[in-house]
């Protein structure tokens, strides 16, 4: 499983790594050390929280940078593969993003839930680039 430093998980939550460092201070996030000595937040983990903040609502304080236009950079939070089609769910700051895709373009990807995505809006179509 995919693991983030402070200032990856910062990056993909839309806030600073000082807050991110703070909410790892608090207990909000798990945080383990790596064999160099730094942070690190288990993928599965930070898409849990992102979904659970996102859902909370973050305060002034808290709030998240803005984005690139229609690029929504982010952490996959959920994975439902059916036959032939999937559909992949990527928390991006307070953005919730779903994308209808087929089964093998999930499986080409590699995607996983707890691992950085792009997920990239045209029209109604939401298209996702494994980071």
């Amino acid at each position: 499983m995919q693991s983030y430093t402070i200032g990856q998980a910062a990056r993909l939550l839309g806030v600073s790594p000082d807050t991110a460092r703070r909410w790892a201070d608090a207990g909000r996030i798990t945080t383990h050390r790596d064999e160099a000595g730094r942070r690190l937040v288990d993928g599965r983990d930070l898409a849990a929280f992102s979904v659970e903040l996102a859902r909370s609502g973050a305060s002034e304080e808290d709030a998240p940078y803005t984005s690139a236009r229609n690029a929504f950079h982010g952490i996959v939070t959920a994975i439902k593969l059916g036959d032939v089609a999937a559909q992949v769910e990527i928390q991006a700051g307070p953005h919730r993003l779903v994308s209808l895709l087929t089964r093998e373009a999930v499986e080409e990807l590699g995607l996983e839930v707890g691992m950085e995505a792009t997920a990239r809006v045209k029209s109604t179509n939401v298209h996702i680039d494994r980071a």
